[in-house]
């Protein structure tokens, strides 16, 4: 079975609205049809696990024309809500999962709100899916680092430059000594940098830097597209000898994630921008919980979760919680993602990121934290490298003998 938590909100008899869920999106619609039998609603049809009243309102969250019609009031009751699917009704189709577990019940006129919570499978399941090319240890090898986090920039400016200004940065944070470099998530195919010719552009100083130095640099490039696309400039960056690849996971979404993963073993490096429109709103949506279960069944390697103390509205453990949902498994095999902290990140927020996620494995992504540093990329980096020593040796990171450091915590500390 494939298990469902909700979070609804109505006015109407709790348990009559869950059944309906159930059987809206299984067997059933609004009313009994021919052929509906019994035999067919007990093989397929989903059932409702639990329902428990967690409190009541005196108003709605959302509109309802269709409670509206039926001259219902209040009071709303907040009720958690579980139904089992049976894996039959999906099989092996992950657009048809989400159409299963979503799907039209975010319309129903009967729900003033309601947000999918989770979403569980049972590990053979998930392993019918695809996995994850590099993952979490397959990174840390493709770069020879262990024990502590991947430290990683976005090119900035994020769009506006050549491909060979765009290669000259790229250079320049090499030697600054990343380990991680992307493009910002709006950065495509430009008429004034075709994404081809940045890929080839940033790959040959990137190859020069392996040879001069015996270390590498994964740069994700932002290939988001149609999918013939996507999977054709991946196969560029594969030739050019690049490691991975970005995209856009809402605007190119599930199934053409997979037809990337499937066609590339190239590492993806998933960006969730847009997520807030499915999850900022507490009555409606898709939790983090839930949507990152969908897109690790189109195996990617790496997912943005936000970054702590930065520019966006989630709570630090909102974010938490979402890079240890990351290093999770969901199957028998080594199915964990990379977590990627970025957004307003920089050496003073990396203690509170090691403090709450407990783990070294996850990406610590600082655009302007390296890049705006008043001294200066390299600075940047070392800032970073510094703050990690600074935790491992259990001393503040205002304690003497790291110049890059302090200067990041005079310069961004004071913002």
């Amino acid at each position: 079975m494939i298990r469902a938590a909700y979070l609804v909100e109505t006015p109407l008899d709790p348990r009559a609205v869950a059944e309906m869920m159930a059987g809206e999106q299984s067997s059933g619609t609004f009313v009994r049809v021919e052929g509906e039998t019994e035999a067919l609603r007990t093989r397929f049809g989903a059932r409702v696990v639990s329902v428990e009243v967690i409190d009541e309102r005196d108003r709605p969250s959302l509109h309802s024309a269709y409670l509206e019609r039926k001259r219902v009031s209040g009071p709303w009751q907040r009720v958690a809500v579980e139904i089992d699917y049976p894996e039959e009704n999906v099989g092996l189709n992950l657009p048809n999962l989400a159409a299963t577990v979503a799907g039209n019940l975010f319309d129903l006129g009967e729900v003033t709100g309601l947000r999918l919570t989770g979403l569980t499978l049972r590990p053979e399941y998930r392993d019918r899916y695809l996995l994850p090319s590099l993952g979490v240890a397959g990174t840390r090898a493709a770069l020879g680092v262990q024990e502590r986090p991947l430290f990683g920039t976005i090119l900035k400016p994020n769009i506006g430059l050549s491909p060979e200004e765009t290669a000259d940065l790229v250079e320049r944070l090499c030697e600054a000594g990343v380990d991680f470099i992307k493009d910002d998530e709006i950065a495509g195919n430009h008429p004034h940098a075709p994404v081809r010719e940045r890929i080839s552009a940033v790959m040959a100083r990137v190859r020069c830097w392996r040879q001069r130095s015996g270390r590498d640099v994964m740069v994700a490039f932002n290939i988001s597209d149609e999918v013939d696309a996507m999977r054709g400039h991946a196969d560029h960056v594969e030739a050019e000898g690049g490691t991975c690849v970005m995209a856009s996971l809402n605007w190119c979404g599930l199934s053409a994630m997979q037809s990337l993963r499937a066609s590339t073993p190239l590492a993806i490096h998933g960006h969730r921008n847009g997520f807030g429109a499915f999850a900022r709103h507490p009555a409606l949506g898709i939790d983090f919980s839930a949507y990152q279960v969908l897109y690790r069944l189109a195996g990617i390697d790496h997912l943005h979760v936000h970054g702590m103390g930065g520019k966006f509205a989630d709570l630090t453990e909102e974010v938490a919680h979402a890079a240890k949902l990351s290093l999770q498994p969901l199957g028998h095999s080594d199915d964990r993602v990379m977590p990627v902290f970025s957004s307003g990140q920089w050496a003073g927020t990396l203690p509170t990121t090691l403090m709450e996620t407990g783990s070294a494995d996850f990406m610590f992504l600082a655009g302007g934290g390296i890049l705006a540093h008043p001294d200066g990329a390299a600075a940047g980096v070392r800032s970073l490298r510094e703050a990690w020593d600074a935790i491992q040796a259990g001393e503040a990171l205002e304690a003497p003998g790291r110049p890059a450091l302090a200067a990041a915590l005079d310069f961004f500390g004071a913002r």
